[in-house]
């Protein structure tokens, strides 16, 4: 491993100073760590710059007609939290379905969110395989290997590595906003292919918290996860719905290189009654597959979510 330069921020401006290119910001550690040390990229940061320590920043609260979260706060506490559970449901769902006991007790929501791809060609020890999330002039190896986990819905810049957060579908049907140290970010927006990482924060921006509007009267939210091993895994796929009057917004994660809207079984079920009919017709309204070789069988674990996910609003 090569030499780390560790910093430990006291505040969100010392944070934002220390970074730049080659240097990255490190809270709980359960994503960061793994990777370097697999030594699996040479892109891996030659400075760590840790924000576990600036004060006031894991606080879960309702505020100004919404729910304020920082970036800081563990994953253990927003699945527990009264406050979530009762009006945020899928974010307290989310959370809940994060890894295993152990790691929720670790990991915050802002590195939930942040998290670098699962992709076995990406993650291979010692930059066994030069993807082109680590190399523009890599392959992506999934294409033509094993792609059992891979995207659903085609190759984003070439990669069909997915997303792999549980957080992000909630945060995404929910309305959130990601606030960091320079600007605000719906959480739609804040998702994208961009090289290795997977958001479109810059090298200086630091994620502080995470907005989440109350929900109208009478909506109600549902999070549902299937994951070969349901104690610690992550998704094969994933779907977080918010349904309720008129309105409707379903997504899924673990089948794109980002969250997802499936809109059309939004349409599908808005303004209708929640019953198993119309969440099964609403899933059947997912369309623009695109499976690999291996992974067809997620389709229709993908449908499956999505009629879960909006019977978890009835």
């Amino acid at each position: 491993m090569k030499e780390i330069t560790y910093i430990k921020a006291k505040s969100v401006s010392e944070a934002v100073s220390s970074l730049g290119a080659g240097k990255a910001v490190i809270a709980g550690g359960t994503d960061i760590y793994g990777y370097m040390k697999s030594m699996m990229s040479d892109n891996a940061p030659d400075t760590l710059v840790n924000i576990k320590a600036i004060p006031d920043m894991d606080y879960i609260k309702e505020e100004g007609g919404m729910l304020k979260v920082g970036a800081l706060a563990k994953l253990a506490d927003i699945a527990s939290s009264s406050v979530v559970q009762s009006k945020y449901t899928a974010l307290a769902q989310a959370a809940h379905m994060v890894a295993s006991p152990e790691l929720r007790n670790m990991g915050t929501i802002a590195g939930n969110i942040c998290q670098y791809v699962r992709c076995w060609y990406y993650r291979a020890e010692m930059d066994a395989f030069p993807c082109l999330r680590k190399n523009p002039s890599g392959l992506c190896y999934a294409l033509v290997a094993d792609n059992r986990y891979h995207s659903i819905f085609g190759a984003d810049s070439g990669c069909v590595a997915v997303n792999p957060s549980d957080i992000a579908p909630a945060l995404v049907v929910l309305g959130a906003t990601i606030v960091t140290n320079s600007r605000n970010i719906a959480a739609e927006d804040f998702f994208a292919f961009n090289g290795e990482k997977t958001t479109v924060l810059a090298d200086n921006e630091v994620v502080t918290e995470i907005q989440v509007p109350a929900p109208a009267s009478g909506v109600k939210s549902a999070f549902v996860k299937m994951a070969e091993r349901k104690s610690f895994d992550f998704a094969i796929v994933n779907c977080a719905a918010a349904i309720g009057g008129s309105s409707a917004k379903i997504c899924l994660n673990g089948v794109s290189s980002k969250p997802r809207r499936v809109t059309a079984a939004e349409e599908s079920i808005a303004g209708k009654a929640i019953n198993a009919a119309n969440a099964e017709t609403a899933a059947n309204a997912l369309s623009g597959t695109v499976a690999l070789p291996n992974n067809k069988y997620k389709i229709q674990i993908a449908k499956a979510m999505i009629k879960r996910a909006i019977l978890g609003c009835a």
